[in-house]
């Protein structure tokens, strides 16, 4: 995918000095409005090149039904800045994320894309004051949940963090022979009762005894739907653990098989939460052998916060 949208004016035709100060913005041509930016990059790869697709956008309309229809056209993942600029309350952006299928309050891997946008843009700028400070404060457009974004050196080239905490989740009653019904799998394969946690997304937390079962499970992805929407929860999150230490998950979210997600890191932040991380531990969560991207999402507590991260890699080349 592109990593800017083409632009349809050229620059010397907006000088102020020949338009006319009276027009209103409905008024100018279509042809001298600049386009929004449109960044593709893959996030939480396990090696280049891998990672989950997500497309950020600049200056585009504030228009939430444009924006479903554009993230549905695309068919990836897309999350828009809508500010530039700190605001009063001292965030750098707030950011609002599409799935294909619906609006969400928060997508990780798509922050993920934000945090290299944003610094990549500071990295541009000369600006002592700025380059002192090591992290972006971001709103997100829902509900207004603060996120601090850091980035650090990672095995393959920068990797970009998100400080979390836990959130307020639904008091949901989950039994393991729901959870198996709506996996598709006996009981006797989930050896612990599901949970429900949160760090803004809820998840329904569904651990099954190893990695066969983890791909074997059959779920019913519109009866996944229909109960989450019941209960406000965002999805199931399906996990074991694995004989070399690390977590493997899968995430059904989505009404289409092939729309299964790549790397969820709100489900990493919660099963972070739902597992009782302390300072110090270390979690690393694979995901996306189901879809042929190899994905792995980094958690670790720090003082007192919990934060999500891994690799965020443009596509095409830079753009910003």
């Amino acid at each position: 995918m592109d990593t800017q949208a083409p632009q349809t004016s050229d620059p010397q035709t907006s000088d102020p000095q020949t338009s006319d100060s009276q027009t209103s913005a409905s008024e100018i041509p279509a042809s001298r409005i600049p386009a929004p930016q449109v960044h593709s990059l893959v996030c939480f790869g396990a090696h280049p090149g891998a990672g989950n697709p997500a497309l950020v956008i600049e200056g585009a309309a504030p228009d939430a039904a444009a924006r479903q229809a554009f993230a549905r056209e695309r068919g990836v993942t897309c999350v828009f800045i809508d500010q530039d600029g700190v605001d009063a309350n001292g965030a750098q952006a707030r950011i609002d994320y599409f799935y294909p299928h619906m609006r969400s309050p928060l997508c990780l891997h798509a922050t993920l894309a934000v945090a290299a946008v944003l610094f990549a843009r500071r990295d541009s700028v000369a600006d002592p004051v700025a380059d002192s400070v090591e992290t972006i404060a971001v709103d997100t457009a829902m509900h207004g949940q603060r996120l601090v974004l850091s980035r650090e050196d990672g095995e393959h080239g920068t990797d970009y963090f998100v400080r979390l905490s836990a959130q307020p989740a639904p008091a949901v009653g989950a039994t393991p022979a729901l959870a198996a019904r709506l996996l598709g799998v006996p009981e006797s394969v989930l050896p612990a009762c599901p949970r429900v946690a949160s760090v803004g997304s809820p998840k329904l937390l569904v651990q099954v005894a190893d990695l066969d079962a983890l791909y074997a499970l059959a779920p019913d992805l519109h009866g996944i739907a229909n109960w989450s929407k019941a209960n406000g929860i965002n999805g199931i999150y399906a996990w074991c653990r694995r004989a070399d230490g690390d977590v493997e998950g899968r995430n059904f979210n989505h009404l289409e098989p092939t729309l299964e997600d790549s790397a969820t890191g709100v489900a990493a932040g919660a099963l972070g939460v739902a597992l009782g991380m302390t300072p110090g531990q270390v979690l690393a969560l694979r995901q996306g052998r189901a879809t042929g991207r190899d994905c792995l999402i980094r958690a670790r507590m720090e003082g007192g916060a919990l934060l999500v991260g891994g690799a965020a890699e443009w596509q095409g080349g830079q753009n910003g």
